[in-house]
């Protein structure tokens, strides 16, 4: 924004971010996952796609079901070009899986005896569980270090 306010002729540099910028600008919706699920016979307890970033979204199925959550740092999956990106552009990548958007991933919850049934999804990634503590939603850092969660810029 400041750059912009600087030079409103200012254009991006974009060439080397193809991966992320389509991402944002064409999400595909992962109804792949949703048929998968259907054909092992998985009724997930709760989903959500991703649109208002990973701990918005997990805030928000918290909330509406009276429950709590931890999930890992080191189980979040980032892409490599995400990766990537966000360190050139100053950017923990962390913040970016956790509060990044619109690219129309699943964030979904099962109840245990399921979890078994999902490995065999390759784009499945378990990043943590739910826990009956009211809208206590933590992420668990790799230092061991319990952190609130909380969203950037959405109102929940």
């Amino acid at each position: 924004k400041a750059v912009f306010q600087a030079d409103p002729n200012a254009q991006p540099q974009l060439d080397d971010y193809d991966y992320i910028v389509g991402r944002q600008l064409k999400p595909t919706a992962r109804m792949d996952i949703v048929h998968q699920l259907a054909e092992l016979e998985v009724v997930p307890t709760s989903m959500i796609d991703i649109s208002d970033g990973l701990a918005s979204d997990l805030l928000h199925i918290c909330k509406k079901s009276g429950i709590g959550a931890t999930i890992f740092e080191e189980k979040l999956p980032i892409d490599d070009k995400t990766f990537l990106a966000a360190t050139a552009l100053n950017i923990s990548p962390i913040t970016a899986a956790l509060n990044g958007g619109e690219d129309f991933e699943l964030l979904f919850t099962i109840t245990q005896s399921d979890f078994e049934k999902i490995k065999p999804i390759s784009d499945v990634y378990p990043i943590g569980f739910i826990s009956g503590t009211s809208n206590e939603v933590n992420l668990m850092m790799k230092s061991g270090q319990l952190v609130p969660l909380t969203a950037q810029g959405w109102n929940l």
